[in-house]
């Protein structure tokens, strides 16, 4: 039986070892038939990294594409147009694999035709460490498909049997390549900052197409979670972290739900993350929590700008710079591009 060709995409920033470490746990699949495209949003690499990236590249082990941006959904679109897999398979730059990874993933499209993106497991440092690694949830509750609430009952690093579920994880989703082609799905480059809920965002995407989001506890990695780095272009304690983080929430109610279910997400948003109440347990100074609540209001008035800035402009500003970049290209150069395809 002829496998299908997989496209892992990694998008990276800022990251050295960790990126390292997870290429060669790519490149040790047992898996026989796949790409892996390497979009590298990093200014300078360490020196050994980098000749480590080019003697890869020289080799033709990975696409190595070089950026002057930095954003993780304009990263995704950028290395989904310069991919061929029949399979599109997102990884974190911080992550370790076992060697029947890929093939995990590539099992559940060959044995159910109704699935059309796959969410592996994550074995997330943080969490685990929180939980103390004993906890087991065999299905998870009802309310993890109600997309008002579902964010706070999803859980993709305790769960043991595989079942349907509302979205992925970004560190490990897989999806067909229709839902970009067919589908002509995007993600959207409006998820700012750390780009939190961009993967959120896209699944529902990916639902409102008929396709079932399949959870393959099988299709394992660990987390890393390293502080800096990734997809963190800017620093997790800075107020324009804090801005983009609530902008975010507040763009996928809004572009995605129906009004009952965008209060009740903004409602346990508030709840959690501004009177920092279980499961974010924040602290509850007063003056903690009137600075959140700025952040709060001010991430609802952006995400208000944005959607109504969309009649105008879809904010996909890194793919329509792709493609004029295309267009500015000579035909040798843009025969190159479509040969990748």
């Amino acid at each position: 039986m002829d496998l299908p060709l997989i496209s892992v995409i990694i998008p990276t920033y800022g990251r050295e070892e960790p990126l390292r470490d997870s290429l060669v746990d790519v490149l040790k699949q047992d898996y026989p038939n796949f790409e892996v495209l390497v979009v590298d949003q990093t200014p300078k690499h360490q020196p050994e990294i980098q000749a480590y990236l080019e003697e890869l590249s020289a080799a033709d082990k990975i696409k190595w594409f070089r950026l002057d941006w930095a954003s993780l959904p304009g990263a995704r679109n950028y290395a989904v147009r310069r991919s061929s897999g029949e399979i599109i398979l997102f990884i974190d730059d911080d992550v370790q694999l076992p060697s029947g990874f890929l093939a995990a993933h590539a099992k559940n499209y060959l044995e159910k035709p109704e699935i059309g993106a796959v969410a592996g497991r994550v074995f997330d440092r943080m969490k685990l460490g929180d939980s103390g690694g004993d906890l087991e949830i065999e299905y998870l509750p009802p309310e993890a498909m109600d997309p008002g609430i579902a964010w706070y009952h999803i859980d993709l690093v305790h769960t043991v049997k595989p079942q349907q579920v509302l979205t992925a994880r970004g560190c490990n989703m897989s999806f067909r390549r229709e839902i970009f082609t067919k589908y002509g799905l995007r993600f959207d480059e409006r998820f700012r900052g750390s780009a939190v809920r961009e993967e959120s965002d896209f699944c529902l995407r990916v639902r409102q197409t008929g396709y079932k989001i399949w959870y393959d506890p099988e299709a394992d990695l660990v987390h890393l979670g390293e502080e800096t780095g990734g997809c963190h272009d800017i620093s997790m304690r800075s107020l324009k972290y804090q801005m983009t983080f609530y902008h975010n929430h507040f763009l996928l109610g809004l572009k995605n739900l129906t009004a009952t279910q965008a209060l009740r997400l903004y409602a346990r948003l508030f709840d959690c993350h501004v009177l920092g109440r279980p499961p974010c347990h924040k602290s509850g100074s007063p003056i903690k929590i009137v600075t959140r609540l700025v952040f709060y209001s001010l991430g609802f008035l952006k995400a208000v700008g944005t959607v109504i800035q969309s009649a105008w402009n879809d904010g996909q500003i890194y793919t329509q710079r792709d493609r004029q970049d295309y267009n500015d290209l000579p035909v040798t150069g843009q025969e190159q591009i479509l040969a990748s395809k």
